[in-house]
């Protein structure tokens, strides 16, 4: 599991955005699913992007029921795909719920240690309850976690190799997600290094930014790659996957 594309999904029931049909969101999530993965993407994230503005704490449970039957409609149609679950900004529980109840393999956590600064206010960690609950819905979902993640800075100053070591040992994250500031920027490949060095045994993702050009070096240090922007038509995150932007990504890393 190499190259992991992202399903961008579109407002959702009670967003600002939401505009009346859950067809309309099924078949867009599917079209792009579809455009990842027949050209070459080894996994897909699905994750409620249009939803902006999000809450700080617990999403509704209409966002959970909407991205449940998205999720499920996306297993059916490729079911040999490793699927990941994001809720947006950082509700773990509520994404380890879905992916449970779809047979989904991960989720993305943005926040699992610390507190920070975003634009919903103050993000904090719900590492105690995620892992309560994974232990007893007994599922073998993986949870990787942003180490200083995007539209985020911490509360309080922390060395990004010590956080990296905290999500690891005492937040029991099973890869950690390095990526830039904001979604769709260049993840600093010096990040990537000290992130490796602080925990050389831990999976490390790369979660934005990546490009055809920058793929291959990312590649020789992380574990795996997070790709949703670049994958969009004129590179645009609100348009839909590219097929041909896929492939040339996938021809970047050498093939699937």
């Amino acid at each position: 599991m190499r190259l992991i594309g992202m399903v961008h999904l579109p407002p959702l029931p009670g967003s600002p955005r939401w505009e009346g049909s859950m067809e309309r969101a099924i078949a867009a999530a599917l079209a792009d699913a579809r455009a990842l993965v027949d050209n070459g993407m080894d996994a897909i994230i699905v994750e409620n992007y249009g939803d902006a503005p999000f809450t700080a704490g617990r999403v509704a449970a209409s966002t959970v029921s909407a991205m449940t039957v998205i999720a499920h409609e996306i297993r059916r149609a490729l079911p040999s795909t490793p699927l990941g679950v994001n809720v947006l900004k950082s509700d773990p529980r509520s994404a380890l719920a879905v992916a449970t109840a779809v047979g989904a393999r991960f989720i993305r956590v943005n926040v699992l240690a610390g507190a920070v600064v975003a634009d919903q206010g103050i993000v904090q960690t719900d590492a105690y309850d995620l892992l309560r609950d994974r232990r007893l819905l007994g599922v073998e979902v993986a949870i990787f976690a942003d180490v200083q993640g995007k539209h985020a800075v911490p509360l309080a100053p922390v060395e990004l190799e010590q956080q990296a070591r905290d999500l690891a040992s005492r937040s029991l994250a099973d890869g950690l997600v390095v990526s830039g500031r904001a979604t769709g920027d260049a993840t600093p490949i010096d990040d990537v290094k000290r992130v490796r060095s602080a925990v050389p045994d831990v999976p490390i993702l790369v979660g934005s930014g990546v490009t055809p050009e920058t793929a291959a070096d990312l590649l020789s240090l992380a574990d795996a790659l997070i790709v949703g922007t670049s994958l969009k038509r004129d590179g645009d995150v609100s348009k839909p996957v590219d097929p041909e932007r896929v492939r040339r990504l996938v021809d970047a890393v050498g093939g699937r």
